[in-house]
């Protein structure tokens, strides 16, 4: 697809995310457009049924598909499986560095904390739905720098009941991040602070 219908587009599916997550949804992809997605097994959503934005308000509704052989119950924990809350967080992360490229950002998503998480829940191998709310509470595209920022409040729910809420969820889209000759060294090969 070009980029201006995946700036248009309202809902994406499994396929669309898996290419969004190698770098091949988008056939003219405007310099800077290196966000991507985390590729499976890390990648938390299979699709996204609602994507909507206006000013710097915004909106998106995601699901995953639970499978029994999730790595995560594989490993967390043994004779007691579930999936660790902090993936949901994880997954809010990824919707929304996905909303911040979807508006137009460019350069490379990364998580930017959030405030309070509450779990009042748990997701177990057969459960068979988790679903994502997202309201953006705020988008910004800061001009100096050419970073996006958003922050948003997530709901999560499997089977229909809510299991958790995540306050304050922060992602934000930099340029000049990007470690793209990965695994030899290069400017980007070492972490550290980023400059604001």
């Amino acid at each position: 697809m070009t980029y201006d219908e995946f700036k248009r587009r309202s809902c994406f599916g499994l396929e669309e995310l898996l290419a969004f997550a190698y770098g091949t949804l988008v056939d003219d992809p405007p310099e800077g457009f290196v966000a991507r997605l985390p590729a499976p097994p890390f990648l938390m959503v299979d699709r996204i049924l609602e994507i909507s934005g206006e000013g710097s308000k915004g909106r998106i509704v995601a699901e995953q598909d639970l499978r029994l052989d999730a790595w995560y119950f594989q490993c967390h924990m043994p004779s007691d499986p579930v999936q660790p809350g902090c993936l949901s967080v994880d997954a809010i992360w990824q919707i929304l560095g996905f909303f911040c490229v979807w508006r137009g950002a460019l350069g490379s998503g990364r998580a930017l904390g959030c405030g309070e998480v509450v779990f009042n829940g748990q997701i177990r191998p057969f459960n068979r739905l988790v679903r994502y709310e997202v309201e953006v509470r705020r988008f910004t595209q800061l001009k100096e720098s050419g970073a996006s920022i958003v922050i948003g409040e997530g709901r999560v729910c499997v089977d229909g009941e809510e299991i958790a809420e995540i306050h304050g969820a922060r992602t934000g889209v930099f340029r000049g991040i990007a470690y793209p000759d990965y695994p030899r060294r290069s400017a980007n090969s070492v972490g550290g602070r980023m400059k604001e």
